[in-house]
This record gives structure tokens, sequence and C-alpha cells, in this order.
């Protein structure tokens, strides 16, 4: 027989271990080569398993385990030959129904000295919540316990008792239970991450206004001739991540990063864009977005959040950056404090599009009005260079046009 060990390949630089999501097959399936049989969490994204070859697969690991790069997690026998049609679920239905019957004595013998030998951590009332339970008449399988493992605490069988008892309980009659859901490990990263952040950087705020008036007369003007031309829409991102490399050009140390006790400076501006995907948000990357074209940055970004939403982005998609812009506007954000995406050192907030009163030339017009928020690690960026920057970003979306196209639109959208 000849056998194949599967092990976990090295998703990235610096992962050293991931977590089995789900098996997508099930234990003595027939795979076939480069067909994805799991899916794997790393701390920087979640990734498909492929089979490296056809054969009958053995799982070696379970669901929610943690397995190291380069450890075995299912076998794959080679030699196995192709079920026809139906004929392997066939043969295997008998097992299937053979296990259930075999089990089911210690199924039927469970419950016997369970009632015997119920404990507090079972989900059976405290001795204080029995006595009151016990002195209304009141059945502890129709309580809800709130403590760990369902308990019923002293105060669950005061709760129950009140009703019992003819009063007027102010506390809600239906479902009191709790589920508790392991953190994946992606999600236990960028929580060890955000909480670094804070604790490790001087991290201060820094806010402005912005209004969006051009950019939605740009886009209401060439909206349906941009989109014929390019095949993406012109959003509002492509401006303001040009806005953000021209504003990092001029202010280079918001375009740097702590190494020890050394800073450090970039040349380039790979911008990271936050995308929320169905397991949480991802920064993708626009490597050299300076040099990017508005129909490049839509075209990218367009891209990359298919690919997050799809589960297919890849770590090295996601690893660098050296500013991230994120639009919580999408979602209702009036005003956030975002935090900064390390080892950077500021990331720019984007809000919500509000109609609101603002004076114009001594008068009271409206405008599309949109609040903005720069988050920097005051280590390295002062004052004077954070505030210097979130101007110089409003300015150009005030006026794209000069700013931002050299004073011809059509050319600037290349149109």
């Amino acid at each position: 027989m000849s056998v194949l060990e599967m092990k976990v390949p090295s998703p990235g630089e610096s992962i050293t271990e991931v977590e089995i999501a789900t098996w997508l097959v099930k234990d003595g399936d027939y795979v076939e080569k480069d067909q994805p049989i799991a899916e794997v969490d790393s701390d920087k994204a979640t990734l498909e398993l492929p089979a490296e070859e056809s054969g009958v697969i053995t799982l070696k690991a379970e669901e929610g385990d943690v397995v190291q790069v380069g450890q075995v997690v299912c076998l794959i026998d080679r030699d196995a030959a192709k079920p026809a049609g139906s004929a392997a679920p066939a043969a295997e239905a008998p097992k299937q129904e053979e296990a259930p019957k075999a089990a089911e004595p210690v199924k039927q013998e469970a419950p016997k000295p369970a009632a015997a030998t119920q404990t507090y951590a079972t989900g059976a009332p405290s001795p204080a919540a029995k006595k009151i339970l016990d002195e209304k008449g009141i059945d502890a399988s129709q309580v809800s316990g709130s403590g760990r493992d369902g308990r019923i605490s002293k105060s669950d069988a005061e709760l129950a008792a009140v009703p019992a008892m003819g009063g007027n309980s102010l506390t809600a009659t239906g479902s009191r239970s709790t589920t508790t859901t392991k953190l994946s490990v992606l999600r236990r990263k960028i929580a060890q991450r955000l909480v670094s952040v804070k604790n490790e950087t001087a991290m201060l705020t820094t806010f402005n206004e912005v209004d969006m008036s051009e950019i939605f007369r740009l886009r209401k003007q060439y909206k349906e001739e941009f989109a014929q031309k390019h095949g993406v829409g012109l959003g509002f991102m492509s401006f303001f991540t040009k806005a953000v490399t021209r504003a990092l050009q001029l202010y280079p140390d918001v375009n740097a990063s702590i190494d020890g006790d050394f800073k450090v400076n970039y040349d380039f501006c790979d911008i990271s864009i936050a995308v929320s995907g169905p397991k949480g948000l991802m920064v993708p990357v626009l490597r050299n977005a300076e040099n990017m074209s508005f129909n490049s940055v839509e075209a990218n970004i367009k891209d990359l959040a298919i690919k997050v939403r799809d589960g297919k982005i890849t770590v090295d998609e996601m690893t660098g950056g050296t500013f991230t812009i994120t639009n919580g506007g999408t979602f209702g954000s009036m005003l956030s404090t975002p935090i900064i995406n390390p080892p950077q050192s500021a990331i720019l907030g984007m809000h919500n599009i509000i109609q609101r009163p603002v004076a114009v030339d001594g008068q009271v017009v409206i405008r599309p009005m949109m609040y903005v928020a720069m988050s920097y690690d005051h280590r390295i960026i002062d004052g004077k260079e954070s505030v210097g920057f979130l101007v110089a970003v409003k300015e150009a979306i005030d006026n794209p046009v000069e700013i931002l196209m050299g004073g011809d639109e059509r050319k600037g959208l290349g149109l």
C-alpha cells in the first residue's frame, strides 16, 4: 500500500502553526488531486488545503486542533481504487449503522449514574439554589442556569421563584442560555495585536472634516464613461488613496516605522486597505500605490476585496504595508479612533457622509461632509506632522481636480 503523509505547508514567513477550521471531506472519502480537503486558519488568513494526490483519505486531526507547520494532518492511500457510482457509499452504510447500535447500551445506562452523582458543575443547582427551588416546588429542569456549564445559582433560583409566588417579576421570561465558541487563530491574533498596540505605542488621534462635493460631482459626471472604459466603478477609495500617497510624500515621517532604537523610512507607499470578510477584518496591500492611476487603484481594490470575501486572499497579499486606510462609514460610523496596524505608525479612518450646513464664503450652504480621523504613534510622528498630513488629505479631497488631477479631470481619470 502506497500511503502519502500530507503535512501542513508553510502559509508564509513567521507562521509556525495553523488551526484546522473545517474539514471539507470525511474520513474514508476518496479525494482527487488538488481537491480542497480542509480550510485552515493562520494568524493572518484562512487558506484552503488541497489534496496532494488522489486516493482514500484518513484524517489525523480534528476540527479546532492547532497543528504545527510540517505536522502530518492526514494520510492518502494512493493505491485505493476510485469508487464507481454509489457502490462505495453503499458498502460503507452498514458500518455507519453498526456504530450507533454498539453505542446504544452505553447511552441507555449513562443517565442512571448521572442522576445519582449529578454535581454542581454539570448544570445542577447549587445547595442554596436547591433549597429555594425545593421550598417553592419548582423543578430544577425548568430553570435556565446562568453560571458556568449552565449551573443554577442562588440568584437564578430567586428569579424563578418570583413568578411562582405570584409576584410581579421585572425580569425576562424567555431563554437565558449562553453559547461559548472558541476564537479562531486569526481572531486571537488580531486581539493580541490590538492589545499590544494600545500597550506598546503612544497612540493619539487627530480629526478633521472633508467636503465631498467635488468628488460627488466627478462621480456623477463620469461614472458611466469611467466604467465603460476601465471596467470598474469610480468609488471613493481611489480619491482617498491618491490623497494619502500625496500626503505621505509631503510628510515622510508618517510613512515610517520603529525598529527598536531605529526609525525606518520607506520611499514607497504600500497602502493597506481594510476589507471586511467572513473571517473578520483583513488588510490586503496595494503595492506602490503612489504610481497607480485612479482606475488601477479601483481595479486592485476590487480584486483584493473579492479575494477576501471568497477566502482566497494569500498571506503575501496582506504582508507589509506602510499606511492603512479603513472605512467605517460603510457601516454607518460617524466618528471613531482607528487603531494602528502594527508595525505601521499611522492609520486613516473614513466615516459616513452626512448632508450638513456649513459656512462657505460667508453663506450657509448644505454640503456632503465626512469626518476623517488619523491615529498615529506619537513616538515617531509629532503633532505638526500628523496635523499637516491630515490637512493635506483634506485639501486633496476638497479640491481633487487641481491637486490630484493637475487641473484636467478627464485626463486625470484616464478618459
